[in-house]
């Protein structure tokens, strides 16, 4: 009996190699094309906070400082903010020329080690399209004042809702979520601290310096 010579096997040529990389290299550019995209499409989240309390109208001045509660709210803020992201912190910081607004921004930026920027928040328009172009899938804190911190959520299409803020109402947190697909998402929470052993209200900000 003559025994069936086996064939040899031939190694598979160069242009059949060539062919069975093409679909994988395609497989790894198709995966790195939707990764860069969502991750440039990722959500971007603005928290909005009012200044904390500034000095009495006593002090006569166009450009107040925070008062002691101010300083020791402003340090509250701080606690609340400083994980609010459970992998990365607030990753920008905005402030408006007002010594105010820079004391209440000043004990989260310490800890986080990063510089304070100094905007105008009345320009709603252009300030908000700045830091969406600039910010886009962070966190960003704007410190501002009461009369504008409605517009500035409005902007952002978030809610057209956020009540007017009374003298004494400081410590309100505004959480504006903008996802690169679907609804905008306005939330708001409190930090709010109670008057020391002592003293029986907050320390009143001029009216003119909202």
């Amino acid at each position: 009996m003559f025994r069936a010579k086996r064939r040899k096997r031939r190694a598979p040529s160069l242009k059949r190699r060539k062919s069975r990389l093409v679909p994988i290299s395609l497989f790894i550019v198709v995966c790195l094309g939707l990764a860069w995209f969502f991750e440039l499409q990722a959500t971007t989240t603005i928290i909005l906070v009012r200044h904390t309390d500034t000095e009495d109208a006593s002090t006569l001045t166009d450009n107040p400082a925070l008062s002691g509660l101010g300083h020791r709210r402003a340090m509250l803020l701080a606690d609340a903010l400083i994980d609010i992201d459970v992998i990365a912190g607030v990753d920008a910081i905005y402030v408006s020329d007002q010594r105010r607004t820079q004391e209440t921004a000043a004990p989260l930026a310490r800890r986080l080690d990063i510089d304070m920027q100094i905007a105008d928040p009345y320009q709603v328009e252009e300030f908000m399209a700045t830091v969406l172009q600039e910010h886009k899938g962070e966190i960003v804190l704007v410190v501002t004042h009461s009369d504008i911190l409605a517009p500035l959520v409005d902007e952002l299409h978030g809610s057209k809702n956020i009540p007017a803020l009374d003298g004494d109402n400081y410590d309100n947190i505004y959480i504006v979520t903008i996802p690169w697909f679907g609804k905008v998402k306005t939330l708001r929470v409190h930090y709010g601290m109670l008057p020391p052993p002592g003293m029986d209200t907050f320390s009143k900000p001029l009216s003119d310096h909202l």
